[in-house]
């Protein structure tokens, strides 16, 4: 038999949250923890963030062509401390309920990123939250939620905050 294939193997499945800094991703973290105890309780938990790449035009714009490349660099350090204060937040949250969790954030466009991340840490049920936008919003916006439920490779709960 193949390793993890053995009878009685209690491989732990994953559950990853995807969180940003809206209020519905942290209210999907909550729900996920209230609603799916047992199941978070049994599973590895990963809590994760994509860092969108940020578009520096502006500043090479307003530096007349020139931008210092510290500049950059010190944006990219304040978006990563961010992201990191992010999950921090996040992970208190997990502790408050008895839930360890894993926390991961990368660099890039967070739908790609996300699906991405699912298949590579081989990942069994990934949560979103839900912005709520309508129809219009979606079409230029994009929704990572509705990205990620046609591309993810494992089912995908997407949270909703009450109105």
């Amino acid at each position: 038999m193949e390793e993890g294939n053995k009878v009685g193997d209690t491989k732990k499945s994953k559950v990853m949250v995807a969180i940003d800094e809206s209020e519905c991703s942290h209210y999907a973290l909550k729900w996920a923890l209230e609603n799916l105890g047992d199941s978070i309780a049994k599973s590895e938990l990963v809590i994760f963030n994509a860092q969108s790449l940020a578009d520096y035009s502006y500043i090479t714009a307003a530096s007349y062509g020139v931008t210092p490349p510290e500049l950059i660099q010190n944006l990219q350090e304040n978006q990563k401390k961010a992201a990191l204060a992010l999950l921090d937040r996040a992970k208190n949250i997990c502790s408050k309920l008895g839930v360890v969790a894993e926390t991961l954030t990368e660099v890039g466009d967070p739908k790609e990123t996300i699906c991405q991340a699912v298949e590579k840490l081989d990942i069994q049920l990934l949560v979103l939250g839900s912005h709520g936008r309508g129809a219009l919003k979606r079409a230029f916006l994009g929704s990572v939620s509705n990205y990620c439920v046609h591309n993810a490779k494992c089912p995908v709960l997407v949270v909703r905050k009450p109105a």
